[in-house]
C-alpha cells in the first residue's frame, strides 16, 4: 500500500496517463494534489474515482510483479511515448466529439418535434377561430335569420287569422241577425196576409168603408214589411229573393195607389221600378234607389238628394258574402 502511495506522489505525467482512463487533466490534477497522506486521498482529485483508482493500483502491482514486463513498459515507454500521449487525448476528444453531436442531434430533434407540435397547435387555434368567423355569419344567416323571419311571418300570420276569425265571428253574428229579421218580416207578412184576406172577405159581405180603409193600411204595411225584408236580401247578395218582394211590393203599391191616386206612391212607385231595373247588373245603384223609395214611403215626401247614390246601400251587413238562392 506504501509503495502503491509513492507511485501515486512521485510518478510523472506520462507514467500516469499509461493506465486506462487517466487521461493527461486527471493525470494534472494529481499531479498538483500531492503529496497524498493515504491512498484514499487521491479521490479527492476531480476526475477521479474509486474505479479508476483501483484500476492505477492493479497496473501497479502487476507492475511490481512482473519486472520484466516493467521493463518492456519502459522500453514501450521511451520508444513509442510520443503515440501513447497523443492517442489518448485523441479517443477523449472523438468521444467528448460524439457526445456532442449525439446532444446536438437529439436536442435538433426536439426543437424540431416541438415546432411541429406549436406549428400543429397553432393550425388547430386557427381552424377553431375560422370555424368561429365564418361558421357563426353562416350560422345567423342561414339558420337564425330564416327561423326569425319565419317567427315573424307566424306572428303576422296568427294575427291575421285572429283578425279574419274575428271579422268572421261578426259576419256570422251579423248573418244571425239578418236571418232573425228576415224571419221577423216573413212571419209578420204571414199575419198580414190573413188579416188582409179575412178584410177582404168581410168587405164583400159588408162594404164597410173602415174596413176599405183598414185594408189598405195593412196593405202598406206588407209593402213596407217586403220593401224591409228586399233590403236584408240585399245585404245578403241575394238579388233573386230581394228583386221578388219588391216587385211584390211594388204591386201592392200600384193597387193602392189606384185607390187612393196618391203622388207619394207614385214617387216611390218609380223608384221601384228603377230599382227592378237594376237589378241584378247593377245591386248598388239597386239599393240606393230601394233607399229612397223606402224613405219615400216612409217620410211622405221625396229626399232631397233625387238621384241614387251607391254608397246609401251600405246597411250594417253590406260586407256579407253570403248568397241565399230562392226556391220557386
Amino acid at each position: 500500500m506504501s509503495d502503491f502511495l509513492n507511485f501515486l506522489n512521485t510518478a510523472g505525467l506520462d507514467t500516469l496517463v499509461k493506465t486506462q482512463g487517466v487521461t493527461r487533466p486527471i493525470a494534472g490534477n494529481i499531479i498538483a494534489a500531492r503529496p497524498f497522506d493515504a491512498v484514499e486521498d487521491c479521490l479527492n482529485v476531480r476526475g477521479m474515482g474509486k474505479n479508476l483508482l483501483t484500476r492505477m493500483q492493479s497496473n501497479f502491482e502487476a507492475g511490481e510483479n512482473a519486472p520484466e514486463s516493467r521493463s518492456m513498459i519502459t522500453v514501450e515507454e521511451d520508444a513509442t511515448p510520443v503515440y501513447i500521449e497523443k492517442s489518448q487525448p485523441a479517443q477523449e476528444s472523438a468521444k467528448e466529439k460524439d457526445s456532442f453531436s449525439t446532444r446536438l442531434g437529439k436536442a435538433f430533434l426536439n426543437f424540431i418535434r416541438a415546432l411541429f407540435r406549436l406549428i400543429a397547435l397553432v393550425l388547430v387555434i386557427g381552424g377553431i377561430g375560422a370555424g368561429f368567423y365564418y361558421g357563426l355569419p353562416f350560422i345567423n344567416q342561414k339558420v337564425i335569420v330564416p327561423i326569425e323571419k319565419n317567427s315573424a311571418q307566424i306572428g303576422k300570420v296568427e294575427t291575421e287569422i285572429k283578425a279574419l276569425q274575428a271579422q268572421l265571428d261578426e259576419t256570422n253574428s251579423r248573418v244571425d241577425t239578418l236571418e232573425k229579421s228576415i224571419e221577423a218580416h216573413s212571419a209578420s207578412l204571414t199575419k198580414l196576409d190573413e188579416i188582409q184576406a179575412t178584410l177582404e172577405n168581410e168587405i164583400q159581405t159588408s162594404k164597410d168603408e173602415t174596413l176599405l180603409q183598414l185594408k189598405q193600411e195593412v196593405m202598406f204595411t206588407r209593402a213596407l214589411d217586403m220593401l224591409g225584408r228586399a233590403r236584408l236580401y240585399l245585404a245578403q247578395s241575394n238579388f233573386g229573393l230581394a228583386r221578388e218582394d219588391v216587385n211584390s211590393a211594388r204591386d201592392l203599391l200600384v193597387a193602392l195607389q189606384a185607390e187612393s191616386d196618391d203622388p207619394v206612391l207614385e214617387q216611390a212607385i218609380a223608384r221601384l221600378d228603377l230599382t227592378l231595373g237594376n237589378l241584378p247588373a247593377f245591386p248598388v245603384i239597386a239599393a240606393g234607389d230601394l233607399e229612397i223609395a223606402w224613405q219615400i214611403l216612409m217620410s211622405g215626401e221625396a229626399p232631397a238628394t233625387a238621384t241614387p247614390v251607391p254608397t246609401v246601400a251600405s246597411t250594417p251587413t253590406a260586407e256579407s258574402t253570403l248568397e241565399v238562392t230562392p226556391t220557386p
